[in-house]
């Protein structure tokens, strides 16, 4: 153990002895392991916010982190806004609204008025507050899909998007300055600040609006009854009130939830990762579908701005990828909408190209952008500061965001919730399922196929050796690389120089805010892009593949597959 490790150890001791004689208890009995892992480095904040494993040390989620981050943007907004607000939430998580209370106690304490919703909502419900309350910004304690373990602190500015790069920077600037120890005793209780008028619950009124506007967004404009039965489970999360109200209003009377994932439940019992992209957080849904002869399942992570989706395919439920259920939005929305004038469409840079095939067709501008909803929030503030915002048809990331609503600027499970049902039901009157539909769009912009590889490093160590592998392949030659994946490069984008190389050595400028990514684009059209998690101990390997036919590309892919795994096994 590093000298200033346990010298940040023994201050959170002496310290925390006088504050709360419990935490100073547990902190005590830290094995040396332990006291390693909490106080290594301080929680990372960044343009996510805060994520971390829940309990005592710098390096968790715990009430010391959460008011010391809050004591910071608190500083920044008070420097940028003559008469500052924020509006918070929190999702179902264990501590969430206990995080929330504190913040919003810090936040009053130094003069800014919160607005906080009484009780748990999803993320694009926050993102909605924000701009609909006109705050300075947004705070929202969730840790989206990540394990029971984990909970995080995510960041809005003034437009409902998650914090950029440059406010990211300049929070974490003044958060560096706060010693969260000597602040204690200027933080007042959170029922006086109610009594003082400096927290105001926000009206649950703003529910019911949400919802007005989603369903403005709606593909078919039709609200009569639609008979198809749907499973919606919420994972245990904020889903349930607003996506239920919304299907229901738009007609989908026949839904039905699973009994064990109802209702808010932050130990997530009865799917540990509760994310709509793995299986496991699935099954049950799929077994209630199958015992209900349900026509589809949705569900929708525990801040709801995730949605994933299931449909019945040759006698069995299959699961759809992000990516899939991008390719068939978009191209719904291509050919079943009016679009406007000179439409534009977003996707992330690690989601599949195939959509931008489908722009082509059809005269849509697509943007690409770097990875993080934010970036596409941001896309749709521009075109809103030009009066241009009905320009904005559709976003998506990979990782089973989706957004057709401008009014929100984060992405959004319950408009996803809504236009899936839509196009699901669309293409079901006419007996179209949705693979087959999925294959016909692929029949004329090729096959493609999308997988991801993911490695966790965890500790101090799993940082090191994530950051040495991304460095060995920012450096190396294309020699190098094209002896590790056996195929010749075209091309190497890295978004942390912001600069394109081609194989004959011309470089081009990417024109991107930073990133630690790395994106090489072969010969045969693959792509594969290599970025660490902005929120998790994980680095991912994205790789699309195109060929002729569904086998064809899934070979393709699985040869690139193999040549990551070897790869990474040499760290």
């Amino acid at each position: 153990m590093e000298e200033k490790t346990f010298k940040k150890y023994q201050l959170w001791l002496e310290q925390i002895r006088a504050i709360n004689s419990d935490d100073y208890n547990i902190l005590s009995s830290f094995s040396e392991e332990e006291i390693n892992d909490a106080f290594y480095k301080d929680l990372e904040f960044g343009t996510g916010g805060l994520r971390g494993i829940m309990g005592l040390g710098s390096n968790r989620m715990n009430e010391y982190v959460v008011k010391k981050a809050s004591f910071g943007i608190a500083n920044y907004l008070k420097k940028h806004y003559d008469f500052p607000s924020i509006s918070i939430g929190y999702d179902s998580r264990n501590n969430s609204s206990l995080f929330a209370k504190y913040a919003s106690e810090v936040y009053a304490s130094l003069g800014i008025k919160v607005y906080i919703y009484p009780t748990l909502e999803p993320t694009p419900l926050l993102s909605y507050a924000v701009r609909k309350l006109h705050t300075s910004g947004g705070c929202i304690i969730t840790a989206s899909h990540n394990p029971s373990k984990y909970n995080g602190y995510k960041v809005y500015n003034h437009d409902g998007c998650q914090i950029g790069i440059k406010v990211a920077d300049e929070m974490i600037e003044e958060i560096s300055h706060v010693d969260i120890f000597k602040e204690f005793k200027n933080i007042k209780s959170f029922d006086e600040l109610v009594n003082n008028n400096m927290i105001s619950f926000i009206d649950l009124k703003i529910v019911d609006e949400f919802v007005k506007d989603t369903l403005k967004i709606s593909l078919l404009k039709d609200f009569s009854k639609k008979e198809i039965k749907i499973c919606y489970t919420p994972l245990n999360g904020t889903g349930l009130i607003p996506v239920l109200k919304t299907l229901k209003e738009a007609g989908f009377n026949n839904v039905f939830v699973p009994v064990e994932q109802r209702d808010p439940d932050g130990n997530f019992p009865t799917c540990p990762y509760p994310n709509p992209e793995i299986y496991e957080a699935m099954k049950l849904g799929i077994s209630y579908c199958n015992k209900e002869n349900a026509d589809l399942l949705i569900a929708t992570d525990p801040d709801c701005d995730r949605c994933g989706i299931g449909i019945r395919y040759n006698g069995e439920f299959k699961l759809l990828t992000g990516n899939e259920v991008g390719i068939l939005l978009f191209d719904f929305i291509c050919n079943h909408s009016s679009l406007p004038l000179n439409p534009i469409a977003v996707r992330s840079i690690v989601s599949t190209g195939a959509v931008d095939k489908i722009a082509s067709m059809h005269n849509i501008e697509m943007k690409k952008v770097l990875t993080g909803f934010k970036f596409i929030g941001d896309v749709i503030c521009k075109l809103e500061e030009n009066n241009e915002e009905n320009r904005y048809i559709f976003g998506f990331e990979e990782s089973y965001g989706y957004l057709t609503n401008p009014k929100v600027r984060d992405k959004d499970a319950v408009n996803a919730s809504l236009i899936i049902a839509e196009m699901f039901y669309y293409y079901h009157e006419r007996n179209i399922n949705l693979i087959d539909k999925l294959h016909s769009i692929y029949e004329t912009i090729g096959y493609y196929k999308n997988s991801l590889l993911t490695y966790e490093f965890d500790g101090e160590n799993g940082l090191k050796t994530m950051n040495k592998m991304m460095d060995d392949l920012r450096n190396c030659s294309f020699e190098y690389l094209e002896n590790i994946f056996n195929s010749n490069i075209n091309e190497k984008l890295d978004y942390l120089l912001l600069k394109s190389t081609s194989k004959n050595g011309n470089t081009n400028n990417i024109e991107s805010e930073k990133s630690n990514v790395l994106t090489f684009i072969f010969e045969d059209e693959s792509k594969i892009t290599i970025r660490p998690s902005g929120t998790e101990p994980k680095i991912k390997f994205y790789i699309e593949t195109v060929g002729n036919s569904v086998k064809d590309s899934e070979s393709i892919n699985e040869k690139y597959k193999e040549f990551i795994i070897k790869f990474v096994k040499l760290y």
